[in-house]
This record gives structure tokens, sequence and C-alpha cells, in this order.
């Protein structure tokens, strides 16, 4: 018995079965698998930051309340918000101009990848109309619990009271336009898909669509800025009060560009003749002196209403970052060229440094407590006394070194890291060593021993070979682990919770502790922790772009 098949499955087979289609059924195949961990990404990567930057926005304790604007912001950093905020949105305005200049850049030999404009304007603005109502109908949503308050709990009552988020008049409004630019975006993308035939089309529209993003996004948050700017001005006039919030972001942005501009000249100068040389550095000495008189001239004033909690944090962090890395790498590192050796056991030593690593910090943090104890006979404690020296308190100690070690006639900005805060450096140097060897030691099997070979028949001594040839290509693992290590000290938190004893006070209360400080207790701010999270969340971002930008130069790939 014969079968009849539909004519549009044989239509699509058809279409599906010619060149074309087999592009585009190749190309939805990838998205597909690429769907999951694009998924990922935003549920655990993108949407944490943008939820943290809208709650920071808002008074929010327990649910969400009122707008708050950047009053967060300057509560923690002072007037130097209104200056970041600032520097913020010209950065996503120059961002975008940028965009748009490798987009009229790439399409130099055909001008009508230019025309991805359009679908590109709407594919901007149907995300930016997804975000606003996303973020309208977030307060809803998460306002659930506080409408069902003295209601009967019955059976499917959140279920329904969450799809109830979505009826309310605020979502319907911001629903509509949303809908209207997303299939707007859609028609025009396919009829473009269908017409302008063009190569490098998906980079076109790739760049076509996040030049505006990039605008929009600076416009508002400029927009944001001033109005901020303006709302604080007016307040401190009507308090009979002078808010130069202007000059401060003129002269620290002076003051920044003129640092930058003497860095530019010093690169300059290394690579110039004699003649050029002097010039140059006296150039960037002059530019280097004027910027730094402009930092130290407004910064103070800036910050001078900022939260003294917040930057002690991040003093604090700054000297565990400093106090860490270096001496974790530098001890790695000696290990790592230790172990390189022929030298019998060195499979048992790599096992024996790498277990810090993998032991929980419960269990280490444990036993350097009691290494470190103030009692009298714990191992630090009889070591000192062995030496002739009196006993100390560790982690119960919050002056700072130098204080202990010169008394207290010096300046209160020299005493140094407190002593508690030295021995969670050293048990953060102790935990990660291990880790860090054994990355080094995967370096240095990378570097071909003919080299060594070859410097050993020219004459080279083993400090020579270590220097030139051993460290230069063993650059872009150092780089790795100055990264990785530099991000991790800035984010630490579980050792440092583990070791903190009230004794200390806020000697080693880096800036996770305040925040956690803040998000936690009986009546948490989950705002302004999350306003301190993302002025975290920047400090590590720029510190990463700037390693990045100083290893494109000194980095040796080879």
């Amino acid at each position: 018995m014969a079968t009849k098949s539909s004519p549009f499955s044989t239509i699509g087979t058809t279409w599906f079965d010619s060149p074309r289609g087999q592009k585009l059924l190749e190309n939805l195949t990838a998205y597909l698998f690429l769907a999951p961990a694009a998924l990922h990404i935003f549920i655990f990567g993108l949407f944490p930051v943008a939820f943290a930057f809208f709650v920071s926005l808002h008074r929010w304790r327990r649910f969400p309340d009122e707008y708050r604007g950047l009053d967060q912001y300057v509560e923690a950093l002072g007037g130097l918000a209104y200056v970041v905020f600032f520097w913020l949105a010209l950065g996503g305005i120059g961002y975008g101009l940028l965009l748009l200049y490798r987009l009229w850049k790439s399409t130099a030999d055909n001008r009508a990848g230019v025309a991805y404009l359009l679908p590109g304007i709407l594919n901007a603005a149907a995300l930016l109309g997804f975000t606003n109502w996303f973020f309208v109908l977030l307060p809803f949503v998460l306002n659930v619990p506080v409408r069902l308050r003295g209601l009967a709990l019955i059976d499917g009552i959140f279920v329904r009271e969450f799809f109830n988020s979505f009826t309310f008049p605020e979502p319907l409004a911001a629903a509509t336009p949303m809908w209207a630019l997303i299939l707007a975006a859609l028609v025009v993308g396919l009829l473009f898909a269908g017409v302008v035939r063009v190569p490098d089309r998906s980079r076109y529209l790739l760049l076509a669509t996040l030049a505006p993003l990039a605008l929009a996004s600076g416009a508002l948050i400029l927009q944001l800025t001033l109005s901020e700017i303006q709302l604080a001005i007016e307040m401190a006039q009507a308090a009979g009060e002078a808010l130069p919030l202007w000059s401060n972001i003129i002269l620290i942005s002076a003051g920044v560009g003129l640092l930058f501009a003497a860095y530019q000249v010093w690169q300059r100068a290394v690579r110039a003749d004699a003649d050029r040389n002097l010039l140059l550095l006296g150039l960037a000495t002059t530019l280097l002196a004027g910027g730094g008189y402009l930092l130290i001239a407004e910064l103070p004033p800036a910050l001078a209403s900022a939260d003294k909690d917040v930057l002690r944090g991040f003093n604090i962090s700054v000297m565990y970052s400093l106090g860490t890395v270096p001496f974790q790498l530098a001890i790695s590192l000696g290990l790592a060229v230790l172990l390189f050796q022929n030298i019998r056991g060195k499979g048992l030593l790599r096992v024996i440094y790498f277990m810090p690593y993998i032991t929980p910090f419960v269990a280490t943090s444990v036993v350097f407590s009691l290494l470190f104890s103030h009692r009298p006979g714990s191992p630090a404690n009889q070591l000192l006394t062995t030496l002739g020296i009196e006993t100390q308190n560790w982690l119960l100690e919050p002056k700072g070194i130098n204080l202990l070690l010169f008394g207290e006639g010096i300046p209160a900005w020299l005493a140094g890291p407190g002593l508690a805060l030295i021995v969670i450096m050293i048990y953060n140097t102790w935990v990660y060593a291990g880790y860090s060897t054994v990355i080094f030691l995967a370096g240095l099997g990378n570097i071909p021993k003919e080299l060594y070979e070859a410097a050993k028949i020219d004459g080279a001594s083993g400090w020579q070979s270590f220097r030139f040839i051993t460290l230069p290509l063993l650059s872009p693992t150092t780089f790795f682990l100055i990264l990785i290590a530099t991000i991790g000290t800035f984010q630490a938190f579980t050792q440092i919770f583990l070791l903190r004893r009230p004794g200390a006070l806020d000697a080693v209360d880096t800036i996770n502790i305040s925040i956690f400080e803040r998000v936690s207790g009986s009546n948490p701010d989950y705002a302004y922790g999350s306003a301190m999270a993302f002025v975290l969340f920047a400090v590590i971002l720029i510190l990463t772009l700037a390693q990045n930008r100083i290893a494109a130069r000194r980095v040796f790939y080879g």
C-alpha cells in the first residue's frame, strides 16, 4: 500500500538539501550546541554583574525598595564616585565610536556592509528593551513573598502569584515596546540576510549591534551621572555649602591623563637615541610631577566623605596582595627549578608541596592557628623565645609590623600590615606555593634543552642561563600565575575569615570581609554590599586589563 507524504515535508527536505539550506542547517546546529554554554555564561557570568548593579541603585534590605541612584556609591567612595561613573559613561561612548570606526574600516572594499547598521540598531534596541522589561519585572517577582503575607497558604498560590507579577501595569507597559522591537529586529534581520549578501556579514552585524549598544549604555550612564551631580550640587547649595564636583572631575581626570602621558613618553624615551633620551625623560618627569600633584591635591577632598571601612578594606587588600603574590611566586619558582633537576625523590617532593593546596582550608587553618597561637607554648612563640625575642600575640595582634619593630614613634601611614594579617599572608603563601610550583614545572618542561646545551657550549654560567633563557621563556607562565594570584588575593575570603580573630579588631578586614559584614547579620544591606562588590569587580577588571597591557610588551611567546 502506497503512503502519501506531506508536500511541506518534501519542500523542507528539498530546501535543506540545497547548499544554502545545508549551510543554514549547520549554523543552526552549531548555535544549538553553543546554547547551553551561552546560557551558562549569561546565568552565572553576565546576569550576576548586571543584577548587582541593579540592586546597588535601590534601597534593598531584604526586599527591593525605592530607587536611590548613585547614593550607595557616593556613600562608599565619596565624590570619587562621580568621577568614576563620568568616565565609565565616556568609556562606553568611546568604545561605541571605536566599533563604528572598525565597521567603517572593515567595509572599505564594500560599503554595502554599512547598511547592516539598520538591523544592528534594531538588535541593540531590542536588547535594551528586553533588559528594561526584565528589570522592571524583577522587583514584582522578588516581592511575591511580601504579597503573600497574611494570605491563606493553599496549593499553587506561589506559582499563581508569580505569574501575576507579569500582569502589573509597569511590566505590561515595558513589554509592549520590547515585543515590537524584537519583532522589528527579526523581520529586518531576515530581510537583510536575503537581500544584502556581502562577505563577512556576520561580523558586520556584530559590530553594528555592539556599537549602538555601547553608545546607548554610555549615554544612559552619562545621563544618570549628570542628573546625580546636579542633584548633589542643588542639595549642597540649599544647605549653604560648596560642592566643587566638576572641578574634582576635571582635575582628577587631568591628573590621570598626565600620568598616562608620562608613561607613554617614558616608553618612547627608553627606545629613543641618546640625544632625545634626556629630553624625553625630562618631559616624562615633568608630566609625572604634574599628574602626581593634581592627584595628591584632589583625591583627599574627593575621598573625604567616603566610607572609612571601604577605604581601609581596599588598603588591607592591597597590602595582602603585595605581601603574598611576590613571595609566593618567588618561592614557587625556586622550588620548581630545584624539583626540575635530577634529584632523588622529586616525585614525592612534588606531592608533598602540592598537599597544602588540596587540603581543606578548615583543616589547615586550624593547624596554623595552633602554630601561631598567642600562648607562650605555641611553636611560633617558642621559636621567638629561643632567639631571645619576646612572645607575640600573632593572630590577636592588630598593630602594624613596623610599629612592633620600631616602636610607636613612626607615622601611622608607615605602620604596615598588622601582625595578624602577616600570619594570614604566610598561610596563603604556604597553601598556594605548591600549586604555583606545579605550573612552573610544566612551563620549565616546555623549554627546549638544546638552548641550555648551546649556552653551556658558549660558556654561559648557570645564572646566565637562568636569566637569559629560563626567565624569558617562562614569562607566559609567570604572567598567568601573577594574574590569577593577584585576582585570587583580591577575592580571598575563606582563609581570612577562618583565621580572623576578634582580638585583631579590623586589621585583617579586607574589602571582601567588609562586604560580608554588610550583607550578613539581622539587618543586611544588600544594596550597599552590591555597590561595594561592583566597585571591587571594577578594581579587579582594571588590574587585569593593566596586567594584560604590560604582558603584551614584556611576555615572550616565542
